[in-house]
C-alpha cells in the first residue's frame, strides 16, 4: 500500500501536536536552520515555521562530546521536569534530539525510557537519523514525530479494514506491507513508527514498476517519465535505482532514503495561461480531477489535454475505453481562450500548449540525467502514467532518446511497482573517519560498523518473517578532505583503504567531471540496505475481459502538419510494427507514434 497520508500532513501541517527536547542551549536549532536562502532574491524571504513551535520546545543538560565520550552527565531530575511539561503542554508526540547521539545514544535512549509511562509517540534522533548535521537531524526527527501519529492510526485502520474483510479462505488475514521512498516496503508496524520514510511512497512504486519493465525489455539504462493528471515525476536508473537522502517536502530538510526523483507541475490537467508579459505558460496549476479538462464535460479552462482533443489526437470515442466520450467542442471552446495570442489560430494555440508542456518536461529530465553526469542518449525512456505516452516521443526526440517503453499497462504501473517491490531495511551509523593513507587492510571503524550494520538488518526483516533471500548493500558517505558535503558510494564487501578511495574516486568523476584520488579522503556514514524478496515479487498483469477492439481507421491529426494517421487499437498492432503516424488507444492511455517512429 502506498499512501501520501505523511506527505500532506506535512504540506498542510496538520501532524500531531509534537514537542521537541534537545540538549540545553540548542533547543531553537530548529527554529534557526541554514544560512542558506532557498529564494535568493527575495526581499523579505519568509521561511516556514518550525514543526515545533517555541512553546513546546524544551532543553535538558547532559553533554556528549563529538566522539562520543560523556562530558557533562544527562541531568535526570531536569530530564523528568522537561517531559513533565511536554504532558502539561498536551503534546501527543515527542522528538528528541540531542548534541552528537549517532556517537553515543545513551543519554537520548534513556530519556526515552523516562518518556515510556506519558503514552506519546516517542521519536529519537539516534533511530530516526543517526547521523551528523544537527539541524537536519533535528528537522527529520521532528518530521517523524510530527507525522507518525497521524500515519500510524491511518495504517491501524487500514489493517483492521483488511482483517475484516477477511484472509485468504483458509483464515489467514491479509498481510500489509507500506511502500517506502526508498523504492521498498517495509511492514505497517514498521511504516508507522518510521512515518518519514514515507513521504515518497507513490512517485517510489512507479519508478519500481518502470525499471522492471524496462529489464523484461531488455534495457538495463532506464528514464522513468511518469505524467499524471497535474504531475510529472522523473528518474534515473542507469542499471539501478539511484537513491538520495536529501529531501525538501514544504520547505522542511528531511534526510532520509529516497528514490530520486524529480517532480514538476506539469500534467495533462496543467492549466495554460498567458502571463503579463504576454507568453504563454502552462501549470503548475491544474484542473484536478474536478472539475478537470474543458474536454471532460465539466472544466472550462483550457488544459494539456484539451490541446491534445484539439490536434485530433484523443479519440472522443475511444478515451478510457469509450466510457468517458470527450467533449472536442468544449476542448476548442477552452483553447479558443489563448488563441489571440497566436493570431487568433486555435490550432497553433493547442500546439503552442503541447510545446511548452514538453519543454517544462524535458528540462526535468535533464535535471535528473544530464546534471547527474549522464547522456540522456544511452538510455530508453519508459513512459507510463495516464498521460506519459502522449508526450514521450516528443520529449525523447528533444533528449536524443531513441528508444521509448511504454508497459502493457501504464496507467496502474505504480501499482504494479509497489506489489514487486522488495521489502529492505536502511540502516545507518554516522563515522567521521578519515581514510588512513596507507592502501593495506580494512578500515577497522568502517568493517565494525557493517557488521553490525547487516546483523541489525538481518535480525529486523527475520522479526517480520522475511529470512530467505537476504541480499545486503553496503555503500558509505564519502567525501574529500575540505569538503563540506558528500557522494554516497555503493561498496563491495572490501572495507580496505584503497577501494574506498577508488570508489570515491570514479564516483566524483562520474558526478562532477573532475577527481583527486591522492587527496586525502573522509568517511562520514556507513549504509547497510538489506532486501527480501516480498509475497508479490513475480507479480504479473492480467488483463481482464476487455471491449471488443474497435477496428482500424483513419483520421487527420495535426502534427507538424495535418496528416493523415492510422487509429488502431494496441491489442490489434502486428509483431511487424506499426509507422508513425499512429495513433494506438488502450483503456488506460492513448500512445502516440509521430512521423518518423515506428
Amino acid at each position: 500500500h502506498g499512501s501520501t497520508v505523511a506527505t500532506n500532513a506535512l504540506l498542510t501541517r496538520s501532524g500531531a501536536r509534537t514537542a521537541l527536547i534537545a540538549t540545553r542551549g540548542f533547543r531553537d536549532t530548529l527554529a534557526i536552520g541554514r544560512q542558506a536562502r532557498p529564494d535568493l532574491y527575495a526581499l523579505h524571504p519568509v521561511r516556514p515555521p518550525p514543526l515545533v513551535p517555541d512553546e513546546l520546545r524544551f532543553e535538558v543538560g547532559g553533554r556528549v562530546a563529538a566522539d562520543g565520550s560523556v562530558v557533562e552527565p544527562l541531568d535526570e531530575a531536569g530530564a523528568v521536569r522537561a517531559l513533565r511539561a511536554v504532558a502539561d503542554a498536551g503534546a501527543e508526540a515527542l522528538a528528541i534530539c540531542l548534541l552528537f547521539s549517532f556517537a553515543n545514544p545513551d543519554h537520548e535512549r534513556r530519556l526515552a525510557a523516562l518518556a515510556g509511562g506519558l503514552g506519546l509517540h516517542v521519536s529519537a534522533s539516534h533511530e530516526v537519523l543517526p547521523e551528523h548535521r544537527e539541524y537536519e537531524r533535528m528537522s527529520t526527527t521532528a518530521a517523524n514525530a510530527f507525522v507518525a501519529p497521524v500515519t500510524a492510526r491511518y495504517l491501524a485502520a487500514l489493517a483492521d479494514g483488511l482483517a475484516a474483510a477477511g484472509g485468504d479462505g483458509e483464515g489467514e488475514a491479509p498481510r500489509l506491507r507500506v511502500m517506502l521512498s526508498n523504492g521498498g516496503s517495509a511492514s505497517a508496524a514498521q511504516a508507522g513508527r518510521e512515518a518519514v520514510r514515507t513521504v515518497l511512497s507513490g512517485p517510489a512504486g512507479g519508478v519500481v514498476g518502470a525499471f522492471a519493465a524496462a529489464a523484461a525489455s531488455g534495457a538495463d539504462r532506464a528514464i522513468t517519465f511518469d505524467m499524471g493528471g497535474t504531475s510529472t515525476d522523473a528518474g534515473l536508473c542507469p542499471g539501478r535505482i539511484l537513491e538520495r537522502n536529501d529531501l525538501s517536502v514544504g520547505g522542511l530538510p528531511i534526510r532520509t532514503p529516497a528514490v530520486d526523483v524529480h517532480t514538476v507541475g506539469a500534467g495533462g490537467g496543467s492549466i495554460a495561461w498567458i502571463d503579463a508579459g504576454g507568453a504563454l505558460r502552462v501549470g503548475p496549476q491544474s484542473a484536478g480531477a474536478d472539475p478537470g479538462p474543458a474536454a471532460y464535460g465539466r472544466g472550462g479552462l483550457p488544459t494539456v489535454t484539451d490541446a491534445h482533443a484539439v490536434l485530433g489526437r484523443l479519440r472522443p470515442d475511444r478515451f478510457l475505453g469509450g466510457a468517458l466520450p470527450l467533449r472536442r467542442d468544449r476542448a476548442a471552446r477552452a483553447i479558443a481562450a489563448l488563441a489571440p495570442a497566436f493570431g487568433g489560430d486555435g490550432t497553433r494555440a493547442a500546439q503552442a500548449v503541447i510545446d511548452v508542456v514538453n519543454a517544462n518536461m524535458v528540462r526535468a529530465l535533464r535535471v535528473i540525467s544530464v546534471e547527474r553526469g549522464h547522456d540522456p542518449a544511452g538510455f530508453a525512456l519508459v513512459a507510463f502514467g495516464g498521460a506519459g505516452p502522449l508526450h514521450a516521443c516528443d520529449v525523447a526526440a528533444e533528449l536524443g532518446v531513441t528508444t521509448v517503453i511504454v508497459p502493457a499497462a501504464p496507467g496502474v504501473l505504480s501499482a504494479v511497482g509497489m506489489v514487486r517491490a522488495d521489502v529492505t531495511r536502511d540502516l545507518a551509523r554516522g563515522l567521521v573517519r578519515r581514510v588512513p593513507a596507507d592502501a593495506g587492510g580494512a578500515i577497522g571503524p568502517l568493517r565494525e560498523a557493517f557488521v553490525g550494520l547487516e546483523r541489525e538488518a538481518r535480525a529486523a526483516l527475520a522479526a517480520d518473517g522475511y529470512r530467505r533471500g537476504v541480499r545486503v548493500e553496503r555503500s558509505a558517505d564519502l567525501r574529500y578532505r575540505g569538503q563540506s558535503h558528500e557522494l554516497t558510494v555503493p561498496l563491495g564487501r572490501s572495507c580496505s583503504a584503497a577501494s574506498v578511495r577508488r570508489a570515491l574516486a570514479a564516483a566524483h568523476l562520474e558526478r562532477f567531471g573532475h577527481a583527486d584520488p591522492g587527496r586525502a579522503a573522509e568517511i562520514v556514514v556507513a549504509r547497510v540496505k538489506a532486501r527480501a524478496p516480498g509475497p508479490g515479487a513475480e507479480a504479473r498483469i492480467e488483463h481482464g475481459r476487455a471491449r471488443p477492439a474497435a477496428g482500424e481507421e483513419t483520421e487527420r491529426v495535426v502534427w507538424d502538419r495535418p496528416r493523415r494517421t492510422r487509429i488502431l487499437d494496441r491489442a490489434a498492432v502486428a509483431r511487424s510494427g506499426v509507422a508513425g503516424p499512429a495513433i494506438l488507444t488502450q483503456p488506460d492511455t492513448t500512445i502516440l507514434v509521430p512521423p518518423g517512429w515506428r
